[in-house]
């Protein structure tokens, strides 16, 4: 996977390793096409869906995020601003990539009938394994965790605090009501515009509440989940529920959850409370 995105980043700097785009050089910059489609064929291939992206209006620059299987470019489709999520099929691993594809395939599903202030705005996907990409909006404010790390604690103006949160609360109440569970709700997958206004990101692991089933196999982020959901047991909104609590709790201290914990003692932690809790009914 490493060479892999090694490969797209030389791509993206137009030869160049660890040489950063500005906005003009991403416009005057190659089309990325070439490396994607063969020469000659059509953009859009027999069969593929209508979301395709149009892969000679793309053009990539720096990566400013990482994930687990993925890594976020900044870039420019049709001349609007856009972050690129490109999720790479490891070849070593038939069942991780063939998890990927399908990951991809819900993540892209779902976006497409999210239409909300407060969500995510989908622009495009493309589908060439064994790199699959995600365009969006780019949101230039960053992630809240990233503006709450650039606080003092406990210094966030009580106004701002709601504000910021109603825009999460309102995000999170569309999903709900769609009969979606987001399942990895956490201030890094909480994004920035301009206005402060909060939008809410990353779907890769969220699924229609009537498919989701046990959390056997999940991977999300302990620090943020729920105690159910750590345990792989069946879930529903109310995952998502107690990790807007903890986000709520980040907004008013600027602090990292369970910061003085690792992860797995964290997540441990989580599951005795909520043990005891149960024995104490």
């Amino acid at each position: 996977m490493k060479k892999n995105f090694n490969w797209f980043k030389q791509i993206a700097n137009n030869g160049k390793l660890e040489r950063r785009l500005s906005l003009g050089e991403y416009k005057r910059a190659a089309s990325w096409s070439k490396y994607i489609v063969s020469s000659g064929a059509a953009i859009k291939g027999e069969g593929e869906e209508e979301w395709s992206a149009d892969m000679s209006q793309l053009y990539i620059g720096n990566k400013f995020a990482s994930g687990r299987h993925s890594r976020i470019y900044r870039g420019v489709y049709k001349h609007r601003e856009v972050a690129i999520k490109l999720i790479s099929q490891p070849e070593e691993d038939g069942h991780l990539a063939t998890f990927l594809e399908k990951q991809f395939t819900s993540e892209v599903a779902l976006l497409l009938r999210l239409k909300h202030p407060n969500i995510i705005t989908f622009i495009a996907a493309c589908k060439k394994p064994p790199v699959f990409c995600i365009i969006t909006e780019y949101l230039p404010g960053g992630s809240l965790r990233k503006y709450l790390h650039q606080q003092e604690p406990y210094s966030a103006p009580l106004n701002l605090v709601v504000k910021l949160a109603l825009d999460i609360a309102h995000g999170m109440q569309y999903l709900h009501a769609e009969g979606i569970l987001h399942r990895d709700l956490k201030s890094e997958n909480l994004l920035l515009d301009e206005d402060m206004c909060v939008k809410v990101s990353d779907f890769g692991i969220s699924c229609l509440e009537s498919q989701c089933g046990s959390a056997k196999g999940f991977t999300g982020t302990y620090r943020w989940m729920a105690p159910e959901m750590i345990k792989e047991k069946n879930h529903t909104k109310k995952v998502d529920v107690y990790s807007f609590g903890i986000v709520l709790w980040e907004l008013l201290t600027a602090l990292t959850p369970f910061d003085d914990m690792t992860p797995e003692q964290a997540a441990f932690a989580v599951c005795q409370k909520y043990h005891a809790s149960l024995s104490a009914r």
